[in-house]
């Protein structure tokens, strides 16, 4: 397949289980099946929350790190800052010439900041899914994984790149698509019952990839449950679903049947059945911990990497960039 597959990650430090399941999981598949995919650290997007230079310098080394211990490969896909490529911040530019404050202002995304961060309502905010938009475009990307959630910048770029066709009368940028794998995607339950995994709600509400054998014990014994089922075949509450959900992930299914079996005739032990969830994830992330103690280890390796992977991301920008200048007419 020659399609190209685009995908990028906020660096916002430690990955939690939501993410792996979320996301990592399907680009490792998508390596594999497509021969060009560029998944990069979304370290401009992040500076529109203003983070400090130590803390965004060592999250973007964080999150490299992670997702190569979780299996992407540089040797079957580019992986890249995204401010190593200069060339996104151009077209960047250009794209903000065909976004309209009014469709910018609508987008839920940016009215949720406005809420959130009154005191810090930047341009950036507001030209979020511009940016995403040529994320995608810089590289002709016809697939980009993304969850429901973000299906209206999705349908934004393809505007966007619509619009600058139709301006310059060209038939240059296509259309990207969102895509996922069959099914729903995997929604990973916050260890409070309420809702998915956020580092939002607190620490102790995730399991994070780097986290010590201890840690994730104690933290899945502090899920929050019920008192149990008083009949048989009873429906789940959120508190108790999340937790079956939890154990779905990551253990065995005769496990899973075990449990399931014991709920609903009422002999279920839920301290039993959070000891079963935290032995199976510890086994469960017990190797990606050991693959990012060693990368971590490995300083030169990684500044490989990203050099690697971001001289491969300016080659295949570089080329769109200058396509689009000849277009738009700055060609002196």
């Amino acid at each position: 397949m020659n399609e190209i597959v685009v995908s990028g990650v906020r660096p916002t430090g430690k990955l939690h289980l939501g993410n792996y399941f979320g996301a990592v999981v399907n680009f490792v598949k998508m390596q594999n099946e497509y021969p060009n995919c560029y998944f990069f650290v979304a370290d401009y997007h992040s500076l529109t929350t203003h983070p400090n230079p130590i803390d965004l310098s060592s999250n973007v080394r964080l999150t490299l790190i992670e997702y190569l211990a979780c299996g992407l490969d540089p040797n079957k896909c580019t992986l890249y800052a995204q401010s190593d490529v200069p060339q996104i911040a151009e077209l960047y530019l250009v794209f903000n010439m065909l976004a309209y404050l009014g469709e910018l202002e609508k987008v839920p995304t940016f009215k949720d900041k406005v809420r959130s961060q009154p005191d810090n309502v930047n341009a950036g905010l507001l030209t979020y899914p511009v940016l995403m938009a040529v994320d995608i475009l810089i590289h002709h990307a016809q697939k980009v994984p993304v969850g429901k959630d973000q299906m209206q910048h999705i349908e934004m770029t393809r505007n966007f790149a619509n619009r600058f066709n139709h301006l310059y009368k060209v038939d240059y940028f296509k259309e990207p698509h969102g895509f996922h794998y069959g099914g729903e995607p995997v929604s990973v339950p916050s260890l409070d019952g309420q809702g998915k995994m956020s580092k939002s709600k607190g620490e102790n509400t995730c399991i994070y990839l780097s986290d010590e054998e201890d840690v994730i014990r104690k933290k899945v014994m502090k899920a929050t449950t019920d008192s149990g089922p008083t009949e048989p075949n009873q429906p789940k509450n959120e508190a108790i679903q999340n937790i079956f959900e939890l154990m779905n992930l990551v253990s065995k299914p005769e496990t899973i049947a075990h449990f399931n079996d014991t709920y609903n005739n009422c002999t279920i032990r839920y301290g039993d059945m959070k000891k079963q969830i935290a032995e199976d994830m510890v086994a469960f992330i017990a190797p990606i911990r050991e693959n990012i103690r060693q990368y971590e280890a490995d300083k030169d390796l990684l500044k490989r990497i990203m050099q690697d992977g971001g001289e491969k991301a300016r080659i295949s920008a570089s080329k769109t960039i200058r396509e689009v200048r000849e277009i738009i007419g700055l060609k002196f």
